[in-house]
C-alpha cells in the first residue's frame, strides 16, 4: 500500500472520526477539540493543525499541534515521523499549511510520545512534567455512586460566575502540585483563563459539604460518545474523605443524564489513592498514556 500525507481541512471531519471512534479512549483531544472548532487553525482555543496519514481515502494515523503548543498523536509507528512533522513544520518537512508554532508538549499513548522524545533527543532539564499514566474506561451505565451523593449529605453542581476567584486559586495550587509549575503572575493568568471558559463552558464541578466547597473537578474535553474526566482536586484539608471521587461521580451522572455513554480518564501509575478512588466507581484499566510538558517552548530550526 502507498500511505499519503497531508494536513485535514474542512471537509475531512467524517474521515477523522471514523478513525479515532475506534480509539475514543485515547483519542478524547483529536475528537473533542474537532467537534468543539473544526479543522481550520486560528489560534483560538481548541483549534489546530491536524494532519494525517492515508491509506487511499483512510485514515490510517492523525496527531494534531493545538493552539497551546501540545501536540496531541494517535498513529502507527511507522507513520508517526513523517506524521508530526507534517503537522509542526520542522526543517526536514516544510509545510506553509503547517502549525510553525513552537512545541509545548507531547500527549498520546506512551510508545508514541517515547517515539517523537527520541527523535528530537530533548534534555531532560527542558522537561516540566513527563508522566505515563495508567488509562481508564467506564461505561457510564455502570457507574457506582458514592454513598454520600446517593443519601443526599454531599451536593454538587456546576460551577457558575460567582465560583471563580476560589476556582482559579485551587487551579494554581493544582498547577503547583501536579504539574511542577511555580507561582507567578503567568500561571494566575493562565489559571483565570481556563478556569472563566470551562466555567462559561459548562464542564466545570464543585462538589460542596453543607455547603463548603471541598473539591472539584471537569471535562478537559467531551464529545457526545465520551466525557473525559480532568482537573480533579481537592484542597489539603480535605483529603482522604472520598470528596474527589464523590465529585468525579457527580459529574458524570450530569454527563448520562444528558445521553453521554462512556468516562475516561488518566492518572499517575504511583498514584495509588486516585486509582483505588477511579476503580471504586468502576472504572476499569485499559492501557497507558503520557503526558509531557516542558518548561519552556521547543523551537524547530
Amino acid at each position: 500500500m502507498s500511505i499519503t500525507y497531508r494536513i485535514l481541512e474542512t471537509g475531512d471531519e467524517a474521515a477523522l472520526e471514523a478513525f479515532v471512534l475506534p480509539r475514543i479512549a485515547s483519542s478524547m483531544f483529536l475528537l473533542g477539540n474537532m467537534r468543539m472548532s473544526g479543522l481550520t487553525d486560528n489560534g483560538k482555543p481548541y483549534t489546530g493543525t491536524y494532519a494525517a496519514a492515508f491509506d487511499e481515502d483512510e485514515i490510517v494515523g492523525a496527531v494534531a499541534h493545538f493552539w497551546n503548543g501540545n501536540l496531541i498523536v494517535q498513529s502507527p509507528l511507522a507513520y508517526l515521523a513523517k506524521l508530526w512533522q507534517t503537522a509542526v513544520s520542522t526543517g526536514s518537512v516544510q509545510s506553509v499549511s503547517a502549525s510553525n508554532r513552537p512545541l509545548q508538549g507531547i500527549i498520546g499513548p506512551s510508545a508514541q510520545v517515547e517515539f517523537i522524545l527520541k527523535f528530537l533527543e530533548i534534555e531532560q532539564d527542558f522537561i516540566q512534567v513527563d508522566d505515563v499514566e495508567n488509562l481508564y474506561s467506564l461505561a457510564l451505565a455502570d457507574l457506582v455512586v458514592p454513598d454520600g451523593l446517593r443519601n443526599g449529605r454531599l451536593q454538587s453542581r456546576r460551577a457558575e460566575l460567582e465560583d471563580i476567584d476560589l476556582l482559579i486559586q485551587w487551579r494554581v495550587e493544582f498547577n503547583i502540585e501536579g504539574l511542577n509549575e511555580t507561582d507567578s503572575p503567568e500561571l494566575r493568568k493562565q489559571a483565570q483563563q481556563s478556569v472563566e471558559r470551562v466555567v462559561a463552558e459548562g464542564r466545570m464541578w464543585l462538589l460542596l459539604d453543607n455547603d463548603v466547597p471541598v473539591s472539584t473537578t471537569a471535562f478537559n474535553t467531551a464529545a457526545a460518545e465520551a466525557v473525559q474526566v480532568g482537573g480533579v482536586y481537592t484542597p489539603p484539608a480535605y483529603r482522604s474523605k472520598g470528596y474527589a471521587r464523590a465529585a468525579v461521580a457527580a459529574s458524570l451522572l450530569d454527563a448520562r443524564n444528558e445521553g453521554v455513554q462512556t468516562g475516561i480518564l488518566f492518572t499517575g501509575i504511583h498514584n495509588y489513592p486516585a486509582q483505588k478512588a477511579y476503580t471504586a466507581l468502576g472504572f476499569n484499566h485499559i492501557g497507558d498514556y503520557r503526558i509531557l510538558l516542558l518548561k519552556r517552548p521547543f523551537i524547530f530550526q
